[in-house]
């Protein structure tokens, strides 16, 4: 080829974008994964405007509004006490978007440690970890989380404890499982050849290669917590009453379904967008994030 081809050759698009910004553009153009993002940030914004939001207090009572149907006054109608539902959905978006994102970060905090260590170091290092963590799975995680809230005793940060701990072994085995990938790679066999410390081994070469999955998988954990955190409230080992939490919402709503179903519709529908809208993005971040995907 002579050098005026190779001045007027064009660079490879893909290979000359930034890995951040490919990585924004194939999220940009994934329908679901925006659908998910909008979802996600309207109750994250709800929730966090709710002090400042012109609304009722979620646990002052109007004994001559009980049960009252939607209407002007109340958007969402009322409880069996007469408190406004809007007021306790949007102050109930707090409770169930900060278990999911707390009880999930406990998890990866405890989870990929764990994980780094055990893929990274094998032996009999692996073996004990990985037995503590098939024990662990071998329970149903939400048995487990139910059996750690009922220990711990009923309270928001119990039940976020609870679900934390039971999500660990996920973190600690997608951790492990990528470790033993990388480390046989050659940029790792390089730098352990030139002596470097096995902690910046793991913190520079092998730990930045496998947060992707880490938070592809935290993403979608998130929804899984969040169902759970609406469990134990439900079952009356999460958020305590008067609080207001989606799942003890129900709770109080299962004996009024011929009376005020609109009780239960409200929550349940903010549930079910809410873990709707971060599998959605949990399945946009994966598409975006794989490096096989151009």
């Amino acid at each position: 080829m002579t050098d005026a081809k190779l001045q007027n050759a064009q660079p490879d698009p893909v290979l000359a974008a930034k890995p951040e910004n490919r990585v924004w553009k194939k999220l940009r153009i994934h329908r679901s994964a925006m659908l998910g993002g909008m979802l996600v940030a309207f109750f994250l914004l709800i929730a966090l405007a709710a002090p400042i939001l012109p609304i009722p207090d979620p646990a002052s009572t109007d004994w001559g509004a009980v049960r009252k149907a939607p209407s002007a006054a109340h958007w969402l109608g009322t409880d069996e006490i007469g408190r406004d539902v809007l007021s306790r959905m949007i102050w109930g978006a707090q409770a169930s978007l900060l278990a999911g994102v707390v009880s999930v970060g406990i998890a990866v905090l405890l989870g990929v440690p764990l994980g780094l260590v055990a893929g990274y170091f094998g032996g009999w290092t692996d073996a004990a970890i990985s037995r503590c963590t098939e024990a662990l799975l071998a329970a149903p995680f939400l048995i487990l989380a139910i059996a750690l809230a009922a220990f711990l005793g009923p309270s928001l940060t119990n039940a976020m404890i609870a679900i934390g701990i039971s999500a660990t072994p996920i973190f600690i085995r997608l951790t492990r499982g990528q470790v033993i990938n990388i480390k046989s790679e050659d940029y790792v066999e390089s730098a352990k050849a030139i002596g470097l410390p096995t902690r910046l081994i793991l913190s520079r070469y092998i730990l930045p290669n496998v947060l992707p999955p880490i938070l592809v998988q935290a993403t979608l954990t998130i929804a899984t917590a969040i169902i759970a955190e609406a469990s134990l409230s439900f079952l009356g080992l999460g958020q305590q009453p008067p609080a207001p939490s989606w799942g003890s919402m129900l709770n109080t709503a299962k004996n009024f379904l011929n009376q005020a179903p609109w009780m239960a519709m409200w929550p349940g529908i903010s549930i079910f967008l809410v873990v709707l809208g971060f599998n959605l993005l949990g399945d946009g971040l994966r598409d975006a994030l794989d490096p096989r995907e151009h």
